[in-house]
């Protein structure tokens, strides 16, 4: 299969190079550091080992080849820019691999390219871009995929072989819309309160206040999740916050965004889960507060970007 990887930052970078390492095509899109990654590869450091690969990096998706299988590791609040990049670079009978956070997003893909065509993907993964092309993995990194039709899992086989054959844990699930509300439990606390706190995994699990409020807001996550008809493992609480106790001091995704001036992905992580919610007559208090503090800040953070529509 010959790969393209649409936003070269932790997730994207790291996957990509596992990929490219293990002998497969891959194609880079990278944005802000793309004159670095040409010139002097991408970088990936891990708690074993420390490696740089040349790769093939491009600025611009109109230089790009058509590609079997399109890795999409932009963040959400940048899913519009998709309308231009994904057509040129997607074959006819390509599969589109979502990997991001959230609800809402496979829907809106699958009228762009062909619900046939849209895979979900949910990375339970510890790892950040530290520089310029330079990924630090600091812990996990299991990919759950799943069709947005679940008629169509026989698709993913062939790219399950190799995702594995790149040291690549993979795990299938029939089932993606659960699946996302399983990521939501602990997006949902340990993204937005490692905002609002300015902490680590790890300092929001040693106080415990901090603690309490995240299994609160997991409890509602699972309220949620129970009302929209995707019930929840019972424990799945109590055996997330124990892994969470256990990974290293871990700076989110969204505090990185945070501290360095960009959009939030609130909607995708907070808003549309809220709006599922409440159709189905459930509410949520906790969250709801998060979500409007978490807006606040963004707004006051970020007030000329492009934002997710509430």
């Amino acid at each position: 299969m010959r790969f393209a990887v649409l936003g070269t930052g932790a997730v994207g970078g790291l996957y990509g190079a596992m990929l490219h390492r293990a002998g497969q095509e891959v194609h880079f899109l990278v944005h802000r550091d793309y004159a670095w990654v040409r010139d002097h590869g991408l970088r990936v450091t891990t708690k074993t080992e420390d490696f740089t690969l040349e790769v093939s990096a491009y600025d611009q998706v109109g230089a790009m080849p058509r590609c079997d299988v399109v890795l999409i590791a932009l963040k959400a609040t940048q899913n519009h820019l998709l309308l231009q990049l994904l057509p040129p670079v997607l074959k006819a009978d390509g599969l589109a691999v979502l990997l991001q956070n959230g609800l809402g997003a496979e829907e809106w893909l699958a009228d762009l390219v062909g619900a046939e065509w849209v895979v979900g993907g949910l990375c339970f993964l510890c790892a950040n871009q530290v520089g310029p092309g330079h990924i630090h993995h600091l812990d996990y990194g299991e990919i759950t995929l799943g069709t947005w039709l679940a008629s169509e899992t026989g698709r993913l086989v062939p790219l399950i072989k190799i995702l594995q054959q790149a040291g690549i844990a993979v795990q299938l699930t029939p089932d993606l819309p659960l699946a996302r509300w399983r990521k939501l439990l602990w997006n949902i606390p340990f993204n937005g309160l490692s905002v609002l706190l300015g902490a680590t995994t790890q300092a929001i699990m040693e106080n415990p206040h901090s603690r309490a409020l995240a299994e609160a807001l997991m409890i509602e996550v699972q309220d949620l999740a129970q009302a929209v008809g995707h019930p929840l493992p019972p424990g799945l609480t109590a055996q997330l916050l124990d892994h969470t106790r256990q990974m290293q001091p871990y700076q989110t995704s969204m505090k990185l965004d945070y501290d360095r001036g960009r959009p939030l992905e609130v909607e995708a992580i907070f808003g549309n889960p809220l709006r599922q919610g409440k159709l189905h007559g459930q509410l949520a208090p906790c969250i709801t507060t998060l979500y409007q503090l978490l807006k606040a800040l963004d707004n006051k953070n970020s007030p000329c970007e492009h934002r997710e529509s509430s």
